[in-house]
């Protein structure tokens, strides 16, 4: 490392240490959520074991799947390996929650590019879009960062929308991301005008950011991926789906077979890795926010337009950096992958990706296929050629990784 270079993370180190105690405040504190529910939960050595074929009322997965149900504070749950994505998770959720006729509502404007086209709204045609089943969507942005609850209010009202979506995290957009605090308040508004509607959180990159979870102010489903924050770089499948008992039913059903539900799914050695990822969570979610936090900081510092600023609160572990042109977004994400521990000799170029309209390039040396929890750094190529940089299983090896990132692209 150059000399100028190594200065300037010393001093930015320095920078960041008070907002560091923060974060290991809240890994303190939803660590100890998730012994408490080890322990309330009656975890034993048995429940590690595994099981094939049907896996008919497995132990183990229905032991995970109480603990899940304990720390989201939630009536049930569903975490499968079997559920490949947060993308597919969500997909069967919304498959399983609407029916013909039913409309759909986004509070958090556009969504996610690869949900637009399981909604039916995106470029990308399918046949097998909630389009294509009669279902509707409709949408409303936000204002400033933050929901137009009267705008909500005044739609809800109406009591003809059977589901709300909020999508916690940014996705491929320019807005701020989403804290809990914001998202109650919504829901409070939602519920002041009616008491019926499904209020769904796709709580994709959020879990353990905070020290609440969606089901606790008030959503009545959430659902992530294991390949992001709740896996910790342990699990290698998987997702989750909380919430009310009746509603996750209707996701098991959706996902196996009506009338079978959550009986049946075979667990196929992914226990151990499902509880022991979740073991560690609390503690790799925050070495991933502090690589955030050290990324911001320092490509502020260099002149890079970054969101959120290091010291904003933050709601997830996404950190963006404004590139301004393809072939610095390009080179950034070039230079994560050469600060990986595996592939590191790979160069990504953009491609097209089934679900993504634009071409998109994709930086992961992960020890997990797609594991976004691991530091990894993607963006579509369209204007403004924003970098979206997520992960880091230790503080270390995070600021290595956008460390080698940042001489890639001085050097280039």
């Amino acid at each position: 490392m150059e000399k100028k270079l190594e200065d300037l993370v010393k001093q930015v180190e320095v920078e960041i240490e008070p907002i560091f105690k923060n974060i290991d405040s809240i890994c303190s504190k939803n660590s100890e959520k998730v012994l408490k529910a080890f322990q309330e939960c009656k975890l034993q050595e048995a429940h590690l074991n595994s099981s094939t074929g049907y896996g008919i009322d497995e132990p183990g997965r229905n032991k995970i799947e109480e603990i899940y149900s304990n720390i989201f504070k939630a009536e049930d749950s569903l975490v499968r390996a079997q559920l490949i994505s947060g993308t597919h998770a969500l997909a069967v959720t919304l498959s399983a929650l609407l029916r013909p006729g039913d409309t759909m509502l986004s509070i958090t404007g556009e969504p996610y590019d690869t949900l637009q086209t399981v909604i039916g709204i995106g470029k990308e045609e399918s046949k097998s879009s909630l389009k294509s089943f009669n279902i509707s969507y409709e949408q409303i942005d936000l204002i400033d960062n933050d929901f137009d609850i009267k705008a909500i209010k005044n739609r809800l009202s109406k009591k003809d929308i059977k589901l709300v979506e909020i999508q916690r995290s940014r996705g491929y957009s320019t807005r701020k991301s989403l804290t809990i605090e914001k998202i109650e308040k919504a829901i409070n508004a939602i519920r002041e005008v009616n008491k019926e509607v499904i209020i769904m959180v796709d709580n994709c990159y959020g879990e353990f950011v905070q020290e609440k979870e969606p089901i606790e102010v008030g959503a009545d489903i959430a659902v992530g991926s294991l390949m992001k924050n709740l896996g910790a770089g342990i699990a290698t499948s998987g997702a989750y789906i909380v919430g009310k008992k009746d509603l996750v039913e209707l996701c098991a059903e959706r996902l196996t077979s009506p009338g079978i539900g959550k009986e049946i799914g075979p667990s196929l050695n992914q226990n151990t890795q499902l509880i022991k990822g979740l073991f560690f969570a609390p503690s790799v979610v925050a070495s991933s926010v502090k690589t955030a936090v050290f990324a911001s900081r320092i490509l502020e510092k260099l002149e890079y337009d970054v969101e959120p600023k290091y010291d904003e609160v933050r709601a997830d572990i996404v950190q963006t950096v404004h590139l301004g042109t393809e072939e610095n977004l390009v080179k950034f994400c070039q230079g994560i992958q050469m600060g990986s521990p595996i592939d590191s000799d790979v160069i990504p170029f953009p491609g097209d990706m089934g679900g993504y309209e634009d071409k998109v390039i994709m930086a992961a040396g992960t020890f997990t296929q797609g594991s976004t929890i691991e530091l990894s750094c993607d963006g579509p190529i369209r204007p403004p050629f924003i970098a979206y940089m997520q992960g880091g299983l230790t503080y270390d090896y995070g600021k290595l990784g956008v460390i080698k990132a940042i001489e890639y692209m001085q050097k280039n």
